[in-house]
């Protein structure tokens, strides 16, 4: 993890992705076991970082999806299962996204291009822009 330790710490505190949290309180704060994130991690959910000594190390955005997989799991999944649900849901969530996104930016195009169509039918009529 060297080249997050050159990171301002105040700029690590607001990263979701920084691996602040040791197996040990990230099971604790995800009321769990250290077994149950290594099966995530085995699963290929999350992987976690891996300090200068080897032990994990987990981001809050890696807990807040163990913590989803723990809910399944409590729920009577399998935790394959709930891994590849929670796999299919942020996969559909990004799609969904980039599609929103692509709406967005073919909605301006056609107002611009609505606005040059009109802006020469003006100037073909004599009319100043």
């Amino acid at each position: 993890m060297p080249a997050e330790s050159q990171q301002p710490a105040a700029d690590r505190l607001d990263d979701d992705d920084y691996p602040a949290y040791t197996m040990g309180r990230a099971a604790e704060l995800i009321a769990s076991t250290p077994g149950f994130l290594r099966s995530l991690g085995e699963a290929g959910l999350i992987s976690p970082k891996r300090s200068d000594g080897g032990h994990r190390r987990y981001s809050r955005r890696q807990l807040r999806t163990a913590s989803r997989a723990r809910e399944l799991v409590d729920q009577g999944t399998p935790i394959e299962a709930a891994c590849r649900i929670i796999s299919l849901e942020d996969r559909l969530d990004e799609a969904l996204r980039v599609n929103e996104e692509l709406r967005s930016h073919e909605g301006q195009r056609s107002h611009e291009g609505q606005r040059s169509h009109e802006a020469r039918r003006g100037s073909s009529h004599g009319e100043k822009i």
